[in-house]
């Protein structure tokens, strides 16, 4: 083997390595900004959906408020969950004639499974009442 060939040979080495240099820096440049936009879409997303949430919640806040709402806005609660209202229909006037659950939704939103099941019960009437008697606290001497 003389020395041309030899020359010939490493610089067909380092041809090949320079090449696979630049091809990995090229496809990590190229996996470096497909991650980049990912994340960009991925933050818009979650941007978006935030305030799809935000709105949901200011909505559920809101409801008895707004003109549709069927029932005196006096007398709903908002408990916020399992349900988002709880409606005491003519507490105003001293006199519950019926209790209503309300569940607020917005959009293309849909019931929760635990929404659905709580939604089963009231509608089976598996309804009670209780009264729970705190004990009163003792003087310890």
């Amino acid at each position: 083997m003389d020395i041309t060939s030899v020359l010939v040979a490493a610089a067909l080495v380092a041809g090949i390595a320079i090449g696979f240099i630049v091809a990995w820096k090229i496809v990590g440049y190229k996996k470096e900004l497909e991650f980049r936009s990912r994340m960009e879409k991925g933050r818009a997303e979650s941007v978006k959906m935030s305030r799809a949430s935000l709105t949901g919640r200011i909505s559920e806040q809101l409801a008895p408020f707004l003109p549709d709402f069927e029932y005196d806005p006096t007398e709903a609660r908002f408990i916020g969950s399992p349900v988002d209202f709880v409606v005491f229909k003519g507490l105003s006037g001293h006199n519950v004639e019926e209790v209503i659950f309300v569940e607020v939704k917005s959009g293309a939103a849909s019931l929760t499974q635990t929404e659905r099941s709580l939604r089963d019960a009231i509608k089976a009437r598996r309804v009670s009442w209780e009264e729970y008697h705190a004990p009163l606290p003792t003087a310890e001497t």
